[in-house]
């Protein structure tokens, strides 16, 4: 038996997320179709979180155990020509046994996307949050820092959710301004339901200044929901890098290579 993992990429868009559901169609199941079409069978796929409806992923990492004989680094090509055009698996390869793309990770990142123009984008509609009030990208930054180290977050959960404990770690959380779409990057040990959403439109009412950053704080300090603000729209979120101590999506993407031609 041999552990692989995968590097997946995936829009979110038409999909319920990550996880099969019984309401709609989710990127786990499309996956699971692909496998059985290739070998067979429906190894059960174990990623390093559940994304929600409408939530994307430049880097999902997942991993399954297999008796197949198909070399590990072909697991990507064999899929790829099985699965849709909005989900692609950027790399496959063997992992130790005792490898868990959930319970291994050391660091999780997401970019939350906003197109601050006064019009849409044809373009970026499915991947970023259109806001066509001006935001202060330094108000944005003020309130972003207030975030980084540990914290109970549970002012920045939804309900749903019954984790052992609310207090995360945050080791990046900052705002990037790039013409008119302004992307929120944020890094940290692990994040709550929906908490990088909550985050973000939380911080987007101090930017169109509503709020006060100190509006982070009092959340932080009171640990209640009512505390912080709106939970911002799935499709402006992307699940963006992974590491662990094995490897680092990053790496991986970054020296993706070509196959020769024969």
């Amino acid at each position: 038996m041999r552990r692989i993992a995968l590097i997946i990429e995936y829009d979110g868009t038409n999909y319920v997320g990550w996880q099969v559901q019984p309401n709609g169609k989710a990127i786990q199941e499309v996956i699971d179709d692909a496998f059985y079409k290739l070998i067979g069978e429906r190894p059960v796929l174990h990623a390093s979180g559940r994304t929600d409806s409408g939530v994307h992923a430049r880097a999902q990492v997942a991993h399954f155990d297999t008796e197949c004989r198909i070399p590990a680094d072909k697991f990507c090509y064999a899929l790829n020509t099985r699965l849709p055009d909005d989900i692609r698996i950027k790399a496959s390869m063997e992992v130790p046994a005792d490898f868990h793309s959930r319970f291994c990770v050391r660091e999780k990142h997401y970019v939350y996307s906003v197109n601050n123009a006064p019009h849409a984008s044809a373009f970026s509609r499915s991947t970023a949050l259109h806001v066509h009030y001006p935001l202060d990208i330094e108000r944005l930054n003020d309130a972003a820092k207030l975030f980084l180290g540990t914290h109970d977050f549970n002012a920045f959960r939804s309900s749903g959710s019954t984790p052992t404990s609310t207090e995360r770690t945050i080791f990046e959380s900052e705002w990037i301004k790039d013409g008119s779409m302004l992307r929120y990057h944020v890094a940290g040990s692990g994040f709550l339901y929906n908490m990088v959403r909550i985050m973000t439109g939380t911080m987007l009412r101090i930017g169109l200044g509503f709020e006060e950053p100190k509006t982070i704080t009092d959340a932080l300090s009171a640990a209640d929901r009512e505390f912080a603000g709106d939970t911002a729209p799935a499709h402006g979120l992307m699940l963006w890098r992974v590491k662990y101590d094995l490897f680092d999506t990053e790496d991986i993407l970054k020296n993706e290579a070509f196959v020769p031609l024969a």
